[in-house]
């Protein structure tokens, strides 16, 4: 018996990426925010206790789930090479020359033998549209009846629903923002672009040829 192979994509609930949103099969949405990091480590204690009692107070403000996610990656060093190279281009010393390709042979090596790892954290909004249930006799009718079920969604509809949508998980989106900046937490969410290319490095976890780029 010949195994079947199947597609991640059938794994996957991501249906598309529209408008800066990441759309599930099931119609909900995802909105997704890069978040500064913090050295805590170098705060005082009052300023420690500080942001602790800002992140409860924040976690405990919210009446929606979030997703904490922190993507760890080997360091990419070919673009500050690439733009090292340039560099070397336009010298026209040649003590500067030499002096520029002696430190692009150091970081080289340097990072060929050492891993180098870079985190990015990142917070997930959710929205889930909410499903109405119809209930006693005429539910039950509305269930068994297929030309109630077939009846497919207009792209007008598709779009008005989007938009509903749209517009209250960007009101969540304000809150977390909120929360997080009192924590002393920069936040930007992610645009089409650059959640299509995050959800690529996450399934492609060995190509490194695209850098995540910032808008």
């Amino acid at each position: 018996m010949t195994p079947r192979s199947t597609a991640t994509q059938n794994f996957v609930p991501l249906q598309e990426v529209r408008d800066g949103f990441a759309i599930l099969k099931d119609g909900s949405l995802r909105a997704i925010l890069m978040c500064s990091s913090l050295n805590f480590a170098l705060k005082s204690e009052d300023e420690q206790n500080s942001i602790l009692y800002q992140f409860q107070s924040f976690l405990n403000s919210l009446d929606f789930t979030i997703q904490i996610f922190i993507q760890s990656r080997k360091l990419d060093i070919r673009p500050y090479i690439a733009l090292l190279e340039g560099r070397y281009k336009e010298q026209l010393s040649d003590l500067m020359k030499i002096q520029i390709q002696e430190y692009i042979q150091f970081i080289k090596s340097f990072t060929e033998s050492t891993n180098i790892m870079t985190k990015t954290f990142f917070v997930v909004v959710p929205y889930s549209p909410a499903l109405l249930q119809n209930k006693g006799a005429i539910g039950a009718l509305n269930t068994l009846n297929p030309l109630k079920r077939r009846i497919p969604e207009s792209e007008t509809s598709k779009l008005a629903a989007f938009e509903e949508r749209r517009s209250q998980i960007e009101e969540r989106m304000s809150v977390v923002e909120q929360g997080l900046t009192r924590c002393g937490v920069r936040t930007v969410k992610l645009g089409t672009e650059e959640i299509v290319e995050l959800f690529y490095k996450l399934f492609n976890p060995g190509d490194t040829e695209k850098p995540l780029s910032h808008t």
